[in-house]
């Protein structure tokens, strides 16, 4: 089964970050990419640009509203995602807390509805 490990971070504290804490969050991340590659769970994951680049669209009664930003203000923010596959949500939710930002922020596991077309 596939599942969408998305992972929320406070934007505000890695802006505080050293080039060198980064670095060393950077490398956790590549060595954890590379254990899931190995084990066959990886299927794809990126980060994502900050929320100041974001766009969101919704559509109310036939027009159409853009505006800066995400959707939500919350104290966290969708900052990159993995797409993986696992036997069940056990297994999703034990590499989800092997992910380096879990550990000061939060990793949503979702099983991904997959749709014969």
């Amino acid at each position: 089964m596939k599942y969408m490990l998305l992972i929320h971070l406070d934007e505000k504290s890695w802006e505080k970050l050293s080039d060198a804490e980064r670095q060393s969050i950077y490398a956790e991340y590549g060595q954890f990419t590379e254990a899931i590659k190995a084990s066959g769970n990886h299927l794809s994951g990126f980060e994502l640009q900050p929320t100041t680049t974001a766009t969101s669209v919704r559509v109310r009664n036939g027009k159409r509203m853009v505006t800066d930003g995400p959707f939500a203000e919350t104290r966290e923010q969708l900052g990159g995602y993995y797409l993986i596959e696992a036997k069940n949500l056990d297994e999703a939710i034990g590499i989800a807390a092997r992910i380096p930002s879990a550990k000061d922020g939060t990793v949503e596991v979702r099983p991904v509805a997959e749709m014969a077309v």
